[in-house]
């Protein structure tokens, strides 16, 4: 049934290769109608875990907090900071900011409350704010509280006193919020039973609001960004300014993933021309697998436009790829094509494409079926980016092979034979000889020389092969998963030169927040104090006399006293204050804000102990009393800095947040973590239950800690589904075991490499095992393959070896070249992980060839798989 089928698509394309042309342009046409759609993402689910509930929790809490996200712009004027010259410039530069939409309040030297500047009573405190601005202050005295006062130390100010931070609080976007729990919630409980359509309907419905107002908010965000740095750009030529913060990195990957796909599109094309033309020599085949290619790129692009489905700077590495692989299967084609040509000069066109399709349909299937598997293996990896680039390639590659065996030999059939190395085989006839496998009169490429190699130096291949299995099993050993954000971009991008300053000299740049919620021992000693009445004790009685007297009158000064409104003790306060604003909460908080302060890698860090802090330093101490005044009475203004942020009353909870600094020497964010856990334990200060970790570090932990067992759960599974393949393809376990070996071997090697070299996994690199057994493992089917064809011909091991050296060694050759350069050409990336990504997929490529076209052949011969054959 099927080669019934395959003989009625061989006669299609090849009587009727215009209509064929003709209806693939079509398809094109349809789906590149949908490139108008066609987005980029650099969101936070493009970079973190698929499932990940800390993520939820971090969103819960940056919306329970009011705090959202904030941008961060450093200046440094060319005079001292502190002349009436450079804060006129500054407080310029702010107001313009404060004016871009969606900047909620800006935070800097000139407006902070100022308590030390001088030092002055809480009374005071509340009567009047000082800022920097405030006339007749004393600037000395200001400069002296930014360097050394508990609230601003290390925060807004550099140690120097010439750089100093604005931060941008950006408006919270509650919708987001809302429309992503509402969401989440439903993906959680569609893998749950008793999900009904009507759910999965408004799954849907969800899914869909969301993914149209997440394009219009980062639309707003980026066009925000561009303000930001269109103001600052004004004030360069007085100072030294980096704008720095989640959002403008998410800009800036945006734009790198669009000079990714321009650089990466134009040089693979530009090689691909150039590489086809030196091979070929021949513009019908330079210019039909050029097509097969772009084509394959065009439907696929069109294809995610039309779904939305959006490229990350991971899957945006999905066109050079499907241009480079897609390229490798036509190849195989043409090589074919050409030594059908040279074996039988004097078949007709039709004749000579037919028999090329029939003879490389069944190892191009598989080629790409494996390839296929190594891509969808990335899919349960758990990484958003790492899973849509393995569906995208897993895609693409299946329209690649359709495209190579349609628009190819239809293209071949269109524009007739040009191909000079064929007319000049052409010979009479009689004088032709049966073809025994090699490629008559080419010249002599280097893989007949490597087959000389491995007759002569085979046990040498064999000890080499175990030396670097032993070197990347110890290369291995070495691998971590820790590496700085960072990194991920060059010195010269402003990305890295604005975390570099924040890090060196502002208190660090990841942030990690510590959520810490009162036990209930906790809350009935506050409430025990205070006379609250716990509403779980059914022997409470309310105070029938606490009712309003309608005899009551005003007392006359109370309007002038700033704390009437804030005595917790008067008949009509409030129920009471928070835990965490008594002494003893407050003593809880600071002794783990005191011990964090202490961590080498830690900067910045601030809590209510802040707060407590200060208010003992100015009043000489705090009763529950005090604090409770403190609590209501502050002005809005300093509540904001030193409440606020740290305290929700109403759910008990309180926060800490601090700022690690990425650039500290040997940073293992797991293990410090780990280690603040430890201690919050054995202190006994909070129970464990009631205390979370939140933060971008945490997040950004996640993911770097799921990518150990993400590269083992993807390369196990494309180790176990290619064996299985490589069985039902040859019907031999002993083939199928040495075919996978040196696969096996470029795998680890490249993993080695990474671990004696100091390379750390990361969301790119962790794809690189499963791409190189999947492509690697292209060029050992085409070579047993072959292989089995020239076994029979005389039943010689060694001759058949060399046999398929001279012809689809070849082949191999050529199309791992052009994988090989092409994956090179990535070093031209403005992002460094898609640098790494380049280079090691290039060496892992190389290891693969040498491994098809050395160990491969080594095992065949050594171990006889195929038994005596005889010869036909």
């Amino acid at each position: 049934m099927i080669s019934f089928w395959f003989e009625r698509y061989l006669n299609f394309v090849t009587r009727f290769p215009k209509v064929t042309l003709l209806l693939v342009g079509l398809v094109t046409l349809g789906l590149a109608a949908g490139l108008p759609n066609f987005k980029l993402d650099a969101s936070s689910e493009s970079l973190t875990l698929e499932a990940d509930t800390d993520l939820d929790y971090y969103r819960q809490i940056s919306k329970r907090f009011d705090s959202g996200d904030f941008l961060v712009v450093t200046f440094k004027p060319n005079k001292d900071l502190f002349a009436d010259e450079s804060l006129a410039i500054l407080r310029k530069m702010q107001d313009e900011l404060a004016a871009i939409d969606g900047v909620a309040s800006i935070d800097s030297i000139l407006n902070v409350p100022l308590l030390y500047s001088p030092k002055r009573s809480l009374s005071e405190t509340v009567t009047e704010t000082l800022t920097l601005e405030t006339p007749g202050l004393d600037k000395s005295l200001a400069k002296q509280e930014f360097l050394s006062s508990p609230i601003y130390k290390e925060l807004i100010l550099s140690e120097d006193g010439q750089t100093t931070a604005l931060q941008l609080n950006l408006t919270v976007d509650y919708k987001y919020i809302e429309l992503v729990r509402q969401r989440d919630k439903l993906r959680t409980q569609s893998h749950l039973p008793g999900f009904t359509e009507q759910d999965q309907a408004r799954l849907d419905q969800l899914s869909e609001a969301f993914r149209k107002y997440r394009t219009t908010a980062e639309a707003r965000a980026h066009n925000r960004v561009a303000e930001v740095r269109s103001v600052v750009d004004k004030y360069r030529n007085e100072a030294q300014i980096f704008v720095g913060g989640i959002t403008m990195i998410t800009a800036d990957m945006i734009s790198f993933i669009r000079s990714d796909l321009v650089v990466f599109g134009t040089a693979v094309l530009l090689f691909m021309i150039v590489t086809l033309a030196l091979i070929f020599r021949s513009w019908r085949l330079v210019v039909l697998p050029m097509a097969v290619s772009i084509t394959a790129v065009v439907m696929m692009l069109g294809f995610i436009s039309w779904l939305d489905w959006r490229l990350t700077v991971i899957s945006s590495n999905f066109v050079a790829l499907l241009l480079i692989i897609s390229l490798s299967i036509t190849i195989h084609l043409v090589v074919r094509y050409r030594e059908n040509g040279t074996e039988h000069p004097y078949w007709s066109q039709k004749e000579r494409i037919q028999e090329t399709l029939r003879f490389m349909a069944k190892p191009c299937l598989y080629t790409a079926l494996t390839t296929v598997v190594a891509f969808a293996s990335l899919v349960v990896s758990g990484i958003r980016p790492v899973i849509d680039f393995g569906w995208m390639m897993t895609i693409g590659l299946m329209v690649a092979l359709v495209l190579a065996f349609v628009l190819l030999p239809a293209g071949l059939m269109a524009l007739g034979d040009d191909d000079p190395l064929i007319e000049t085989r052409k010979r009479p006839k009689e004088a032709c000889k049966p073809y025994k496998g090699a490629l008559g009169g080419f010249h002599q490429p280097l893989t007949v020389y490597l087959s000389k190699v491995i007759e002569r130096f085979g046990s040498g291949i064999l000890l080499g092969s175990l030396v670097v299995a032993g070197l990347s099993i110890w290369g291995i050993s070495r691998l971590e998963v820790e590496n700085r954000f960072i990194d991920y971009f060059k010195d010269t991008t402003e990305i890295y030169q604005g975390l570099s300053v924040i890090d060196n000299e502002l208190g660090g740049t990841t942030t990690l927040e510590i959520i810490v919620t009162a036990d209930k021992s906790d809350l009935a000693l506050a409430r025990g104090e205070f006379g609250l009445v716990d509403e779980d004790d059914p022997f409470a009685e309310a105070d029938h006399f606490d009712e309003s007297d309608p005899f009551e009158t005003p007392e006359p000064l109370a309007e002038q006293d700033p704390f009437a409104d804030a005595d917790p003790f008067s008949e009509h306060g409030d129920a009471g204050q928070s835990f965490w604003m008594t002494k003893a909460g407050l003593k809880k908080i600071d002794a783990l804000h005191t011990y964090l302060e202490q961590q080498p890698e830690i900067g910045v860090v601030r809590s209510l102990a802040t707060l407590y802090r200060v208010g003992v330093d100015i009043n000489g101490g705090l009763n529950d009393f005090e604090l409770a005044l403190m609590e209501k009475s502050l002005p809005q203004d300093v509540k904001q800095v030193l409440l606020s942020p740290y305290l929700v009353a109403e759910e008990e909870q309180a926060r800490i947040t601090l700022r690690v600094k990425d650039l500290y020497p040997g940073l293992k964010r797991k293990e410090l973590v780990d280690r603040i856990k430890a201690h919050i334990e054995q202190d006994d200060t909070f129970e464990s239950k009631n205390v979370r970790f939140t933060g971008l570090l945490v997040l950004y932990n996640n993911m770097q800690q799921s990518l150990f067992s993400s590269q083992i759960i993807t390369l196990g599974a494309v180790f176990l589904a290619i064996l299985v393949m490589f069985i039902l393809l040859f019907r031999s376990f002993k083939i199928a075991f040495i075919a996978i070996l040196p696969n096996s071997l470029a795998a680890i090697s490249v993993l080695g490499i990474m671990g004696l070299g100091g390379l750390p996994l990361d969301m790119m690199t962790i794809t690189i095992a499963s791409i190189t057994v999947g492509i690697g493992v292209d060029d050992t089917i085409h070579y047993i393959h072959r292989f089995k064809k020239e076994i029979v011909v005389d039943g010689d091991y060694i001759a058949a070896m060399h046999r398929a050296h001279a012809s689809i060694g070849r082949a191999m050759y050529y199309t791992s070249v052009i994988i090989i350069f092409g994956f090179s050409i990535m070093v031209l990336s403005k992002f460094i992980p898609t640098i790494y990504f380049g280079l090691l997929t290039g060496v892992a490529m190389f290891a693969a060839l040498m491994g098809a076209l050395l160990l491969l052949p080594k095992l065949i011969i050594l171990f006889k798989p195929f038994g005596k054959v005889q010869p036909q």
